[in-house]
């Protein structure tokens, strides 16, 4: 599958074309279940060029640099919420000036004031699904609408909800094709991408954090809990919205 054919898939009615691209990732998925983490970027780089983008939370860069090889220049999608972590401003603003990236920055259509003179302060602690819906699943949405694929970081062994993530798959929810090059990886498997090529990492992975969200509702994560535990802890959210 080339730029070319991704293009085909493309024409005709809506509905034609989720169908072509649905099952060109389907199939996608299942030639490249045991192709690297790399090879399987450049095939997206390769098949959707510019239409082509990596999502990133800056909790590390490894996605961001591993396309970055396949596609020198990719578009880096970070989202703002602002509710972030100074440190992960930081992490992004760094990956920004050293890697090879264009990195875009979504906002949501409201600052946090705004948000709380409509809807109350802390948002986050009363309604965090509504909170998530308004700073990071809608502006994703926008943010995505001139692209026709998306990587993301997710992993299999982050957490039950991620266990059958597809390296390529079809995101019914927005329509794009979506692609998860290292999710057969480990921790281990991104220690060492890291350590080989000096990638940068958000600081808060050091402090007890092995999953960086917004401040409010993030915190370090106990001995034995999994890697995902200190996101929305004492609730029975895990996820934010943007991957199911």
């Amino acid at each position: 599958m080339n730029t070319v054919q991704a293009d085909q898939a493309e024409s005709g009615t809506a509905n034609d074309q989720d169908a072509a691209l649905k099952a060109l990732a389907e199939q996608a998925g299942r030639d490249l279940e045991d192709a690297s983490a790399l090879e399987i970027l450049q095939w997206a780089a390769d098949t959707f060029g510019k239409k082509f983008c990596v999502t990133s939370s800056m909790e590390d860069a490894v996605v961001a640099h591993l396309a970055s090889r396949a596609m020198p220049g990719v578009d880096v999608v970070f989202l703002d919420t602002g509710y972030h972590f100074p440190e992960t401003i930081g992490t992004r603003d760094a990956v920004e000036a050293v890697m090879d990236v264009n990195v875009i920055t979504l906002t949501p259509r409201q600052t946090v004031a705004e948000q709380d003179a409509e809807y109350g302060p802390k948002l986050h602690d009363r309604n965090p699904d509504l909170c998530c819906a308004l700073r990071k699943v809608k502006p994703l949405e926008e943010g995505l609408t001139q692209y026709t694929a998306w990587a993301t970081g997710l992993r299999r062994d982050e957490s039950p909800t991620r266990a059958n993530t597809p390296v390529v798959g079809w995101d019914d929810k927005r329509r794009k094709v979506k692609i998860s090059p290292i999710a057969r990886w480990t921790q281990d498997d991104v220690d060492a991408y890291v350590a080989e090529h000096g990638v940068l990492t958000n600081p808060l992975l050091m402090d007890g954090y092995p999953s960086v969200g917004c401040a409010p509702c993030t915190r370090r994560v106990l001995e034995g809990e999994d890697a995902r535990a200190g996101r929305w802890a004492g609730r029975s959210k895990t996820e934010c919205g943007l991957h199911g």
